[in-house]
């Protein structure tokens, strides 16, 4: 049972300290098993990370880097290797690769999906604004259409639940439940609407001159006033990221609701104790940290994501897995943990030994790689690469005329004192620059995806807010000696 939730961030779950949200039965898979504490995303993107996790392969193998174009025909899927293995298959939600592709993939014996972003409810409301590739045409169900009733995160729970009781029973399943929540423009149940409402934002929202002081990049300090920026958040005039939030935080409820379901079923069918059942977010999301909204960037707050599995008798319950865990590890983990073969393409690995604790060898990794490739639809967010893992993080900027950075993420856990100019870490941040080259190498990530201009462009500034960021102090001198 993989279960995917779109734009959780890692701390948005009681199980996390969150301050007040309430996630009972998500975080009841962390007290049933294992609660991974450093799990990230490769890219902090829908389709790239989905293709990630169907496929155990960076973006610049899988070549899906952004919101409009699919999957490869030749890139083979993991559950292809399930069904392999005697596995019956089942993909139950948002597809969204491809942009208006809702057709029966490889890999799947059942299929329920939607175009695109689909839509939360059939008659749109709740929302205030309409995000680009909004669909109302309901699911596509085995290759013929059925319309939504209801609300999108119960209704998928439903689509799933009827597979899982008409599945052949003398198969062993695999049931991928891929939510559109909480996907932008967050919209809750109508039975959750309004539960946060006098709640206050938990997160620090740096102002322009805190940025400046921490040697932000220009980028990010430019990227306030954007669409993904807290001065001019999805071109809305009157945009609030602490009722942004508060939506987001209700939007996550009614998915608690369906894992709790999804989980009620397998205890009551018998199935609980020799079924595997996991919980991911695709990507993270800011909320004004940084100064930034939405995702894309490889700070925490978007790289960083919630990974909650837990598996009787296999994963010892109530452990805080600590070692660093990636997107691209969860296909080959999965194959581990159901005795099938994974296919040589795969960048990522198994720690499926790891986390059950009976490996005898070393199976952790140190490093991953992390990669965002520019987008002429959001053209704030430069090409990116990190490496991440323990204590330091080194951000390399692709293309621009800008600082790079690095953190140490021990003292300055909201990475906002960038130390890459500091003369006691140069010796660590060149070697953490050959180890990003030396992932890239190994992973034959030399080329940068380039594909076509699809989708709508939005790069538009606010006039009346923050102004533009001026160069670096460091990069004025009257020679190049001084």
């Amino acid at each position: 049972m993989f279960v995917l939730c779109d734009d959780h961030r890692y701390d948005c779950l009681g199980a996390a300290g969150h301050p007040f949200i309430e996630t009972p039965h998500i975080d009841a898979i962390a007290s049933a098993g294992a609660m991974f504490t450093n799990a990230y995303v490769t890219t902090s993107l829908c389709s790239p990370s989905r293709a990630s996790i169907l496929t155990g392969q960076y973006a610049h193998n899988h070549r899906v880097v952004d919101n409009y174009h699919p999957v490869d025909s030749s890139l083979v899927f993991f559950p292809q290797q399930l069904q392999k293995a005697g596995y019956q298959t089942a993909f139950i939600g948002k597809w969204h690769m491809g942009g208006d592709i809702d057709d029966p993939q490889r890999g799947f014996d059942h299929w329920v999906a939607f175009k695109g972003q689909g839509t939360y409810w059939p008659d749109g409301h709740g929302t205030t604004r309409e995000v680009p590739q909004t669909t109302y045409d309901g699911f596509n169900v085995n290759g013929k259409r059925a319309a939504q009733k209801g609300y999108i995160t119960d209704e998928l729970t439903d689509y799933a639940i009827e597979w899982l009781t008409n599945r052949q029973t003398e198969k062993p399943f695999f049931l991928y439940v891929s939510h559109k929540g909480v996907h932008a423009d967050f919209v809750p149940a109508d039975r959750h609407r309004g539960r946060y409402d006098d709640k206050a934002l938990p997160i620090k929202i740096p102002t322009p001159e805190q940025l400046a002081a921490g040697n932000l990049p220009m980028w990010v300090r430019n990227q306030r006033n954007s669409r993904h920026g807290v001065d001019f958040g999805y071109n809305m005039a009157d945009f609030s990221p602490t009722v942004y939030y508060r939506r987001y935080c209700e939007s996550i409820l009614a998915v608690d609701d369906s894992v709790g379901r999804l989980d009620q079923y397998l205890q009551q069918s018998g199935l609980g104790d020799n079924t595997v059942f996991v919980y991911m977010g695709d990507n993270g999301f800011q909320f004004g940290d940084h100064g930034l909204i939405d995702k894309r960037v490889a700070y925490e707050a978007s790289a960083k994501v919630p990974l909650l599995m837990k598996a009787p008798g296999r994963i010892p319950a109530g452990q805080t897995y600590t070692d660093l865990i990636g997107n691209i590890d969860i296909a080959p983990t999965l194959l581990e943990a159901a005795g099938a073969e994974s296919p040589t393409s795969i960048d990522g690995i198994s720690l499926w030994k790891s986390i059950c604790g009976t490996s005898t060898e070393d199976t952790t990794r140190e490093h991953l790689l992390y990669e965002y490739y520019w987008e002429r639809n959001y053209p704030h967010t430069p090409t990116l690469h990190a490496v991440i893992g323990g204590r330091w993080k080194y951000i390399r900027c692709h293309g621009l005329w800008d600082r790079d950075e690095f953190y140490d993420l021990e003292n300055d856990p909201d990475e906002m004192n960038n130390l890459i100019d500091d003369p006691s870490h140069q010796t660590q941040i060149k070697a953490m620059n050959q180890t990003l080259w030396s992932l890239l190498k190994e992973s034959s990530g030399n080329e940068i995806p380039l594909l076509e201009d699809r989708g709508p462009n939005f790069p538009w500034r606010h006039p009346d807010h923050a102004s533009q960021a001026e160069f670096p102090d460091e990069y004025f001198r009257e020679s190049e000696k001084r």
